[in-house]
């Protein structure tokens, strides 16, 4: 009962520092950047949408109504998919591509796509080669799908022709496809990743990650035990660049994946870091740095590099 009260409290000051800070912000104005048509002229990055709240993150989904486009498994480097793009809205925008865990589809992954998309990226949810493919394979079918929406985004016949901004590309996996996630986020091509309950057989290659990166944890999970996956994937990665460890109390492997009881941990912390890294849009600051996440019923254990 306590962390239910201390829940419903957070949630209350989390709202109260949200208007507060967009007081501000409208006040002293915002820099440069696509600002998605909401009005804002400088010093705000790549701001689209209205000022954020609690509500809003983890509404079931954000302001733009969503548009999907079918990708065939014969284009060849991974398995297929979804492409998931908002309307409404103007201006190019951040790519996203999605990618499932060891013997799962695109359906176990797949609410990560119109949720991220009505927010105001384009998102490709992805089918794998095989579903027994390991991460470096998984790493090598994360940057052919990003290289796909590239592509696409060039060619005069693609329904979401011109709409990508491709400086700004994020991934999130789960699972096996978490493992790939961070090997890609150690290339350096990422401006940011969010592994799910990743899985790999070594944290050796991610101390070299600067990709702004947020792992979720499942504390009960017995595929990709915390202690000898999540826990010390965050700890390779140097403390100079921005990360963030969230575990999910007593959740189980599939914790990360959305559709279930951790949505709103999900969505609140997950928009917002791509929001906040591949949107420079600090107004998401509020929602990751400052609060006591583990007063929150939903997380077990939070840590971070704030401010960032």
């Amino acid at each position: 009962m306590f962390k239910h009260n201390a829940n419903n409290s957070l949630r209350s000051l989390i709202a109260a520092s949200s208007l507060l800070l967009s007081a501000t912000a409208f006040a002293a104005g915002g820099g440069g950047g696509d600002d998605g048509g909401d009005g804002c002229t400088s010093n705000c990055g790549f701001e689209r949408g209205p000022d954020p709240t609690v509500s809003f993150l983890e509404a079931s989904r954000g302001p733009y109504s969503v548009r999907t486009d079918n990708v065939s498994s014969f284009v060849g480097g991974f398995g297929g998919g979804t492409v998931h793009y908002p309307t409404g809205t103007t201006g190019t925008m951040a790519a996203v591509v999605v990618i499932p865990g060891f013997v799962s589809a695109e359906s176990s992954i797949e609410w990560w796509g119109p949720k991220l998309a009505s927010y105001g990226f384009v998102v490709m949810t992805i089918d794998t080669n095989s579903g027994f493919d390991q991460p470096p394979s998984r790493a090598t079918q994360i940057n052919n799908a990003l290289d796909y929406l590239i592509e696409e985004n060039g060619s005069s016949t693609s329904p979401y022709s011109g709409m990508i901004d491709t400086d700004r590309l994020g991934v999130i996996g789960w699972s096996m496809g978490g493992g790939g996630t961070l090997r890609v986020a150690a290339e350096g091509r990422l401006k940011a990743a969010i592994p799910l309950a990743p899985w790999d057989t070594s944290s050796f290659r991610f101390r070299s990650i600067t990709t702004p990166t947020m792992i979720f944890a499942c504390e009960s999970d017995i595929v990709a035990p915390v202690g000898s996956h999540s826990e010390p994937f965050y700890e390779a990665i140097p403390d100079s660049t921005d990360k963030a460890f969230v575990e999910l109390n007593n959740g189980s492997h599939y914790c990360g994946n959305g559709g279930n009881s951790y949505n709103d941990v999900l969505a609140r912390l997950g928009v917002s870091w791509m929001k906040l890294h591949l949107d420079d849009d600090q107004r998401y600051n509020q929602f990751v740095c400052g609060p006591n996440h583990e007063s929150d019923w939903d997380i077990s254990e939070y840590r971070g590099t704030c401010p960032y």
